[in-house]
């Protein structure tokens, strides 16, 4: 089995691997700047690029496109949420962050394998990933940022009373309905790939 990408253009030269890398990767930055009003909170689009992204590239292209967007981040650029930079990966949503390579990694490999090819199969792995997102998420404030020596007011909370309360319980709905639009446009692109 392969990635929808490699089933819709064949092999690619490096040339053109690194444009879609390139390419991917701004897809994901404008996509993080976009926020969509939702109870309790406003998401944005930064995860369902991402959830896309490995679906459609594979594990390699898909990690290598994640990469290339935090690298764009640490260069300064504004890419992530809000217009952030690397400044990002000093504050609370750095394990967010490092944990979207993971993510993008494991929807291509369950693309490469075939796992993620229909409608509900895919639905499935994206809430699966997008759950697992909360591993570093919530790993790099508890715990990771005060052995990296890094201050705040964030750091070394209680799960239930703090992380539960403001990293995740407010972005579940929103991580959800994301894994299923994701589900809904890699089902739809491979129906349009199989009547062509």
């Amino acid at each position: 089995m392969s990635s929808l990408s490699h089933s819709a253009l064949g092999q690619l030269s490096a040339l053109k691997q690194a444009g879609i890398v390139l390419g991917a990767s701004i897809f994901i930055a404008v996509a993080a700047q976009v926020s969509v009003p939702m109870f309790p909170v406003p998401m944005t689009l930064q995860m369902l690029a991402i959830l896309l992204v490995g679906f459609a590239l594979g594990a390699r292209l898909g990690t290598a496109a994640l990469v290339t967007y935090l690298a764009e981040g640490a260069m300064g650029l504004p890419v992530f949420a809000n217009g952030a930079n690397g400044a990002a990966f000093f504050g609370p949503t750095a394990g967010f962050l490092i944990g979207f390579v993971g993510v993008a990694f494991l929807a291509g490999l369950a693309a490469d394998r075939g796992i993620a090819k229909g409608f509900v199969s895919t639905a499935i792995v994206g809430l699966v990933i997008a759950a697992l997102l909360y591993i570093p998420g919530i790993a790099w404030p508890m715990a990771v940022a005060q052995v990296a020596g890094i201050e705040g007011s964030w750091i070394g909370k209680e799960f239930g009373s703090y992380y539960w309360t403001y990293f995740m319980k407010p972005f579940l709905i929103g991580d959800a309905v994301k894994a299923v639009l994701a589900a809904l446009i890699m089902a739809g692109g491979w129906s349009f790939l199989a009547k062509r």
